[in-house]
């Protein structure tokens, strides 16, 4: 999964990318204004933006206009220093998702943020099931039939993003920009090293085949399961 993160408090936004890509394992684009963060959310596809809601050049307020008036549905977590219920109802007007008011525990931030995820792929449990594979995004822990799964963290992020687009061909340029820095080179093969492995670990004495490769296309989870 992939953040932008617009907060112009630098120690703060450090200590927020870190938490994102220690604990929770996603790829993060940070912006220090209002203007840059506004244009990286125009140009580049994220699973969630962090915005704060006081910045310089455009304010949080504006940035989040601009993205819902491009008909943008990224779910859109705002920072926030005030607590007035004014103030609170004009963001979730502006099309806001969710709120923290500052100072605020880092821990209940990464649990907004993948409620936040979560709830953008139409999925209210923290548990994602699919053809008998099951993935807890708590505990960060994968079975298939009962049977625990070893992954890697790059595995596990690739696995964690196909099972939120369920039925959904995802090419490999697509994961490339969801779940690595940009200075990756996009016609590298690293994907298509890790979904075999992936794909290697959770077939191991499975019966059916876990992901599908289209050629030229990308890549989807099986779903013969369910149809039997």
């Amino acid at each position: 999964m992939r953040i932008l993160l617009v907060e112009d408090e630098t120690r703060l936004a450090e200590n927020i990318a870190i938490a994102l890509k220690e604990s929770a394992g996603y790829a993060v684009d940070c912006a220090e204004d209002g203007q840059t963060g506004a244009l990286l959310a125009e140009n580049r596809c994220y699973d969630l933006i962090v915005l704060d809601l006081m910045l310089p050049v455009l304010d949080g307020l504006g940035v989040l206009r601009k993205i819902r008036a491009n008909q943008d549905r990224t779910p859109v977590l705002i920072l926030t220093a005030r607590s007035e219920r004014a103030s609170i109802i004009r963001l979730l007007n502006a099309g806001a998702d969710d709120y923290l008011t500052k100072p605020f525990d880092l821990g209940e931030l990464l649990a907004r943020t993948k409620a936040l995820i979560r709830r953008a792929s139409g999925i209210a449990d923290p548990v994602l099931r699919l053809a008998q594979i099951e993935l807890n995004t708590l505990e960060q822990s994968v079975h298939r039939e009962g049977r625990f799964i070893d992954l890697s963290p790059m595995e596990y992020r690739i696995l964690e993003y196909l099972m939120h687009r369920p039925r959904v061909i995802v090419s490999k340029r697509e994961l490339l920009e969801h779940l690595y820095d940009y200075n990756w080179e996009h016609h590298s093969n690293v994907i298509e090293a890790h979904v075999s492995n992936l794909r290697r670990k959770l077939d191991a004495d499975a019966q059916d085949p876990s992901i599908e490769t289209l050629r030229g296309r990308g890549y989807r989870l099986s779903l013969e399961e369910e149809n039997k």
